[in-house]
């Protein structure tokens, strides 16, 4: 059995838009020391291959990141093997807020140093001194509280999408600029009731336990992120107090939470949230276009990329 993928990623969306059953996309993670990472990550792709499941797992010493798709018809199978695992043993899942069956085409598997990349040398802080955790409700409701500062532990491409009303969203594209950007912001809210938010709740936690390495106390963190913010106040006939839509990394790139759209086209600056890659492949740029821009500029992000992608289209 090979442990990688060998089929193109052609081949491999045609396939998953032939399926006619369901499947059930969620997400997990744990912080957890992991001695042989290599191995275990193997083991998993074997069985979890055999599953028809699909994905993008991270591995590392430090625990394990994991977004997939997995078959209606496996589900039980894949949950029972994840929980006899004593490092996994009832880890909580986090299940899609809408799910297509496409959001995801192979299954990716990768050892890391890291499963979130920090920039901070191994030890720095302590990972296990985090903040206290949240559930859905009690965040709802603290958010108003005036004694408190709500930040987004998010990249500036998923806050611009969505994001929760009254929260600071640090311009930044990655997780290791955000860390020492979050310290600036708050440098003057030490006294402040500091709440925490991402997508699934695995950058918060260790941010939570950054900030408490520098000296802040009343941090919390909300528990399972914005996917269980959401699925828990639509179950409670509340209204969102997170507003657009939650970006996610997969092929789906966002769902819908409310009807408010936040995000404007980079281009000519209508409102817009068409969030699509700059068509100059050495670029990829995710950026926000709307329809009319992209047919302009064919999918490009600006003026440099587009003259490069012509000039490769012309060379064709």
């Amino acid at each position: 059995m090979f442990l990688y993928n060998r089929v193109s990623k052609k081949e491999l969306r045609k396939k998953v838009a032939a399926e006619t059953f369901k499947r059930i996309t969620l997400s997990f993670y744990r912080y957890v020391y992991i001695e042989n990472p290599v191995k275990l990550r193997d083991e998993l792709f074997a069985y979890w291959q055999s599953l028809n499941v699909l994905g993008r797992i991270y591995v590392a010493n430090e625990g394990i990141n994991a977004q997939l798709s997995v078959p209606e018809s496996n589900f039980k199978a894949f949950i029972e093997n994840i929980h006899q695992n004593p490092l996994f043993a009832e880890v909580p899942f986090k299940y899609a807020i809408e799910d297509d069956n496409k959001s995801f085409f192979a299954l990716i598997m990768k050892v890391k140093k890291k499963i979130v990349a920090d920039g901070l040398k191994d030890n720095a802080f302590d990972t296990e001194n985090t903040g206290q955790r949240l559930d859905a409700l009690t965040f709802h409701k603290m958010v108003d509280e005036p004694n408190t500062v709500v930040v987004d532990m998010r990249n500036n491409y998923e806050s611009e999408v969505g994001r929760f009303y009254n929260a600071i969203c640090p311009d930044v594209k990655t997780f290791r600029e955000e860390l020492p950007k979050v310290l600036d912001i708050l440098e003057d809210k030490i006294d402040k009731n500091i709440l925490l938010y991402c997508t699934g709740g695995i950058r918060c936690e260790k941010a939570s336990a950054w900030l408490k390495h520098n000296g802040y106390e009343n941090v919390f963190q909300l528990d399972g992120g914005i996917i269980q913010y959401v699925h828990q106040v639509k179950k409670e006939g509340l209204q969102s107090k997170f507003i657009g839509k939650n970006f996610v990394f997969d092929e789906r790139l966002s769902e819908r939470v409310t009807e408010d759209v936040l995000s404007k086209c980079h281009c000519c600056g209508e409102v817009s949230e068409r969030q699509i890659n700059c068509s100059y492949e050495p670029c990829h740029t995710l950026h926000i276009q709307c329809e009319k821009c992209s047919e302009d500029r064919k999918g490009c992000c600006g003026d440099e990329c587009l003259d490069k992608y012509n000039q490769v289209v012309a060379a064709l």
